[in-house]
């Protein structure tokens, strides 16, 4: 029991120190030289979507490309330290080391990108839907609300699929067998992403409530 929890333990250190790599820091900073801070323009998310917007295409993709990565690399180590549960908690630990990372106090992306990462390590019989989630929101980043409506639907299809697949034990191509651990990891990623946009939308409302709030007169009338 010690030993499972202690390898459990380090899968998720592991994963979530893996998620807080910035790839979209990073290559904001190569891209324009340190000039832009992606936290500062656009929409201030340092994600894949704002970086298409911000630095283009090329350096969009790069770091949808990357987050997929560092996400699909963490499962990987998850699954050498603790198994295939292993898997699952480094897989949900990295979503919440990009969303939540600790180095720039807890703001992060919003994590589809790198959900597709978990989906292609621990669930790519689910890697369709969550990639093309992840490509349309990159390559649209002014449909926000759009956006979140899509990840929510999408999200909610991810812990239904990988409810059934544990139910029905059904082959899951090169990932970890299908057990109860697949729909809950699914679950506590799809929480933490679709927090991340709520967090988002409240900040928005607050921008905009602000910017229509009139502003005082100088002087006042005697």
């Amino acid at each position: 029991m010690g030993d499972t929890f202690g390898s459990s333990t380090a899968a998720a250190a592991v994963g979530y120190l893996l998620g807080t790599i910035p790839s979209a820091s990073v290559a904001a900073r190569l891209a324009t030289r340190g000039r832009v801070d992606l936290r500062c323009a656009g929409s201030g998310n340092p994600g894949a979507a704002n970086a298409m917007s911000e630095l283009g295409p090329g350096w969009g993709l790069g770091v949808l490309a990357a987050d997929i990565r560092k996400t699909a690399v963490a499962c990987v180590a998850g699954r050498r330290l603790a198994g295939p549960t292993g898997a699952h908690v480094a897989g949900t630990a990295a979503v919440i080391g990009h969303c939540h990372p600790v180095w720039s106090g807890f703001r992060g992306g919003k994590g589809v990108a790198a959900s597709a990462g978990q989906c292609l390590a621990t669930f790519p019989a689910y890697l369709p839907i969550d990639l093309a989630v992840a490509v349309t929101t990159s390559l649209r980043p002014s449909w926000r609300h759009r956006a979140e409506a899509a990840t929510t639907v999408a999200s909610l299809a991810w812990v239904a699929a990988g409810v059934v697949w544990w139910r029905r034990r059904w082959p899951n191509l090169w990932g970890p067998p299908s057990t109860l651990a697949l729909p809950v990891s699914a679950a506590a990623s799809s929480a933490v992403i679709l927090g991340r946009f709520a967090a988002a939308r409240r900040r928005d409302t607050a921008r905009l409530t602000h910017a229509a709030r009139p502003t005082p007169t100088s002087g006042s009338s005697r």
